[in-house]
């Protein structure tokens, strides 16, 4: 039986009145999704919050969200046991962690004693600290990964907890998933070759199955390909040591 524990990690994203705790600047919406074993899942925590506070013009320009619609919201306090259940042993991955935990962790010095967020999750993983290892010297911000890594952000007029806490998944999911090797060593690759392993179909399970073969002209340009990879390649063509 199988009892490799899950993965579980969550992308959470803030928006808020201003710039600066040290200003009592405040959270005004969490959005977070949940992904279990590099899978979206698709719960999530979604909450806007009423700070008690004027919120900042520039704030405002970037995500829109007015004191006049917060008014009838809850409190952080309010909230605060929901959110910290969702959250609760998880890896929380955040873009530019330290901004949101910052936050975080004076919304809960306000109502709360003893609680941050480094004790109520497994552990903080900045996103942006993890671009930037993987792409020096470049553009890390969301917008410029997801036209990095071709994801479709288009829909994104103004910064939300929620919208950007999913486009993040993508980002961070393409990001830490690993590439192949576009090149690799071919005796190596010859050697670790096992042929009991490979999978053989059965014909008779697929009566239906329509085998198209190649025909004369098609061989002939696919012999010639291999020619030319013979002539280019110092270990040769790998298609022909493997005939």
């Amino acid at each position: 039986m199988d009892t490799k524990p899950s993965l579980r990690q969550i992308v959470l994203d803030t928006e808020t009145t201003g710039l600066e705790v040290a200003l009592q600047h405040r959270i005004i919406e969490i959005g977070a999704v949940e992904i279990v074993n590099r899978k979206l899942t698709g719960r999530h925590y979604h909450q806007y919050i009423k700070p008690d506070r004027a919120i900042d013009a520039g704030a405002l320009e970037v995500h829109g969200i007015t004191e006049d619609f917060l008014a009838d919201k809850p409190r952080f306090e309010e909230i605060a046991d929901e959110f910290l259940a969702f959250v609760e042993g998880a890896e929380v991955v955040i873009h530019n962690a330290a901004f949101d935990v910052a936050f975080l962790d004076h919304e809960f010095k306000l109502c709360r004693a003893n609680t941050r967020m480094e004790l109520c999750c497994e552990k903080v993983t900045d996103s942006l600290a993890l671009a930037r290892k993987m792409y020096p010297g470049q553009r890390n911000s969301l917008d410029a990964l997801c036209r990095r890594l071709d994801i479709d952000n288009s829909h994104r007029k103004l910064h939300g907890a929620l919208l950007d806490s999913e486009i993040l998944a993508e980002v961070f999911l393409m990001m830490t998933g690993g590439q192949s090797a576009l090149s690799f060593d071919v005796d190596t690759a010859l050697e670790e070759l096992n042929p009991e392993a490979s999978v053989k179909i059965d014909p008779s399970l697929y009566p239906s199955m329509h085998v198209i073969s190649a025909n004369p002209e098609e061989l002939k340009a696919h012999e010639e390909w291999i020619g030319k990879l013979e002539k280019e390649g110092s270990n040769g063509c790998v298609w022909s040591n493997l005939a």
